[in-house]
């Protein structure tokens, strides 16, 4: 980093290129939604000189957020790239939406980039939200800066926020989040707000002001510099330190003066080792600038004081069968492995791959192995398939500029991968490799869907299909015991997105519906019944009798047959016949429809005819004997129960347990999680928690998460089950 002005251009109008990994910085801005990142990224791009004052490209359109949904929205709802050159270097930014329905997005940026922008607005301060988009990045070691937006605010406050950042994200230490610039303040106006007009670099000891429409440096005042020297000396014992640069510390702290060089140098290494955090600020241009505040110092820091694709190990590599390989570290001349971070369709393109090459260099036209598991129950099948590259390209809002390759550590987007999905491994034809996929959210809210007509119903199994091929995050389920198509989303927003794209992309109109659980039915105590099933109307007729004693079993025991029948009065051929006919009935269920279980069915006596009993006659007469056995019995619905597991700050467990209490959940423990957190856990039917993804979200002002896995189904409340029982006979 270079603590100065770069007057660099930018490469306004054409593709940025880079030949070097060390000429590459892949950063991802982060932070909650409405910190300001999108507006961010395109002062940085205007500043590069990518984008014109309006932060749009020569199409007209907006350098991010061009996406439809977007405009609409007026949020980012998914990862956008906008590549800018600054000082020799190409520098891609991803821009990742805020909102916590998207962190799949969010976690996408996090493993395509190799450092992040930390977005905190001054306005906000530090939430819940903004915690939980900070532990995302914590979670997978990525270096970060942070950045403090919204200075032009009322009673925005930098100090203030920068100190609340560094007891959030400080951890012990309170030297590992401090400030790289200071704000320069102008004249109070009338309703008590100081603008900034500049910034104070601490390392090089420089005001850097903008009031005449341009970046210009000077020396400080003489009332700057005590300010400045404390702030400044501070900053380079937390630089030293966290970069565990001993010898330097030593040297500094017997007096001697560090040149600019060797600090920055250090500033890379704590940086990278994702120790330090240094700060930064960004505000609006000055009336007639033509750079916004902070724009110029972020670029520097970014090719100067952040790693190169060079300081970051690939992922777990093996070979498709799980045989482990080893790769070399960012080598453009070394094996092709690419990953797939985003997927997109483009109407007149096709599907479109955001890819992130790890090692290796890959080149339209060429032939690829394309390698996807581990998410066959979210509707991405495994496949191991040869493909053709097309075109490679780089983004600039709508418009797809071309790339004749693409080196180890940069990003590219690659058209015409038609079976290439979100995670998937990208390798040579001969050499197959599949990398270690990064975690995905679990998706907890079902949304229960069909085709709105004959036309959409035509459509609904392939737009499905490219919808789950874009978005992993996203579970596709067939419920066989339903028969429902239900999409399980992270949240509402997320779901709503799923919708608007399903009918705008690919015109296919979907009706949400009640999302139905998987109910089951069992006995409540024994019973018999006596299925008679006799036809006689001339020649060959039918002729099964049958008698039968049912019982209820311990959970999970499912259905068995016992035959005990003697004296030969149900043929030893017909028996097979009668629990044929019996599990056929309990598949169907007895009393609202849904299957039976957890009972032992026992065939006791019966009668055959010498020429009218047949396998038919027997099966239809099993499914009469067990019918008429529930209609003299109680039959008890079960509903499935989940072990639910919520991670929550302290400050609203009572309120979380209560919440269970109240959707007929039994809490069964409580353990003390690091954080200030707590972890609850607790039982609760399912069909309580159909909404709780969106309703845990309120109640907690987004601190909590949880995780549910089945664990059993057991009686519901005879008031519920009598309920269900007249919806059924509602609608049969």
């Amino acid at each position: 980093m270079a603590d100065k002005a770069n007057t660099h251009p930018g490469a306004a109008g054409r593709a940025a290129t880079a030949d070097r990994p060390s000429d590459v910085r892949n950063v991802v801005l982060v932070g909650p939604s409405g910190s300001g990142k999108t507006t961010l990224v395109e002062a940085l791009a205007l500043t590069a000189g990518a984008v014109n004052r309006a932060g749009r490209v020569e199409d007209g359109t907006c350098v991010s957020d061009y996406d439809d949904i977007e405009r609409r929205r007026q949020r980012s709802v998914q990862l956008s790239l906008v590549p800018v050159d600054w000082g020799g270097c190409k520098i891609n930014l991803l821009d990742t939406p805020g909102y916590a329905d998207f962190v799949g997005e969010l976690r996408a940026g996090l493993r395509a980039a190799d450092a992040a922008l930390f977005v905190v607005s001054a306005a906000d301060g530090v939430d819940g939200a903004t915690r939980a988009v900070w532990e995302e990045c914590a979670a997978v070691g990525m270096p970060r800066a942070i950045v403090v937006t919204h200075l032009e605010a009322a009673r925005a406050d930098f100090e203030e926020t920068t100190r609340v950042c560094a007891e959030a994200f400080g951890g012990d230490d309170p030297d590992a989040v401090l400030p790289l610039y200071l704000p320069l303040h102008g004249e109070r106006t009338p309703d008590g707000h100081s603008p900034v007009t500049g910034l104070i670099g601490l390392l090089s000891q420089r005001i850097h002001a903008y009031a005449s429409g341009a970046l210009e440096e000077s020396p400080p005042d003489a009332g700057q510099v005590p300010g400045l020297q404390e702030a400044r000396g501070r900053l380079i014992e937390g630089i030293i330190a966290e970069s565990e640069d001993e010898t330097l510390m030593d040297r500094y702290l017997g007096g001697e003066e560090i040149d600019f060089k060797t600090l920055v140098d250090d500033l890379e290494r704590a940086v990278a080792r994702g120790t330090f955090h240094p700060v930064l600020a960004a505000a609006p241009a000055p009336e007639g600038a033509r750079q916004g505040i902070g724009t110029v110092e972020l670029l520097e820091l970014v090719t100067g004081g952040f790693p190169t694709p060079l300081e970051r190990e690939a992922p777990t590599v093996t070979t498709p069968d799980g045989a482990p390989r080893t790769i070399p570290v960012c080598d453009p001349d070394g094996p092709l492995v690419a990953e797939v971070v985003k997927t997109a369709s483009d109407p007149y393109v096709g599907r479109v791959s955001l890819v992130r090459v790890f090692s290796g260099t890959l080149r339209p036209d060429e032939t690829v192995h394309v390698s996807g598991h581990g998410l066959t129950d979210r509707g991405h099948e495994d496949h191991d398939v040869d493909e053709r590259v097309g075109a490679l390209s780089v983004p600039f809002g709508k418009q797809q500029r071309p790339l004749s390759h693409c080196i180890a550590g940069d990003l590219a987007c690659v058209a015409k991968l038609g079976r290439a999905e979100t995670g998937d491994t990208i390798s040579a034809k001969d050499d197959p490799l599949l990398m270690a996929p990064w975690e995905m959210p679990d998706p907890l809210l079902p949304l229960a869907i069909q085709a709105h007509s004959k036309a959409d119903e035509d459509k609904l199994s392939q737009g499905l299909a490219r919808l789950a091929a874009e978005d992993p995050t996203m579970r596709l389920e067939q419920n066989p015991d339903t028969h429902q198509v239900v999409l399980w989303c992270l949240g509402e927003a997320h779901a709503d997105v799923a919708l608007e794209r399903l009918s705008a992309r690919y015109g296919v109109q979907v009706d949400v519906v009640p999302h139905k659980v998987s109910l089951r039915e069992t006995f409540a105590d024994r019973a018999a019944g006596r299925g008679r099933h006799v036809k006689q109307s001339g020649g060959h007729g039918q002729y099964a009798i049958c008698e039968i004693e049912v019982e209820p079993l311990p959970n999970g025991s499912g259905i068995e047959f016992v035959d005990k029948v003697v004296g030969g009065s149900v043929p030893r051929q017909f028996i097979p016949s009668v629990e044929k006919g019996v599990r056929a009935q309990a598949a169907k269920g007895v009393a609202a429809g849904y299957p039976l279980i957890d009972v032992r069915v026992t065939l006791l006596d019966g009668k055959a005819h010498s020429v009218d009993s047949s396998d038919a006659a027997f099966q239809t007469a099993g499914a009469l004997a067990l019918r008429e056995a529930a209609a003299d019995a109680t039959i008890h619905l079960l509903e499935p129960v989940s072990e639910v597991q919520v991670l929550v700050s302290d400050d609203f467990v009572g309120a979380v347990m209560s919440d269970l209490s109240g959707r007929r959940g039994r809490v069964v423990g409580t353990e003390q999680a690091p954080g200030g957190r707590t972890l609850v856990r607790a039982e609760v039917p399912e069909i309580e928690i159909g909404r709780y993804a969106v309703d845990l979200r309120s109640l907690s002002h987004g601190t909590a998460r949880f995780s549910r896995s089945y664990a059993r189904h057991e009686p519901m409340p005879a008031h519920i089950g009598e309920r269900i029982r007249e919806q059924a006979a509602d609608t049969a």
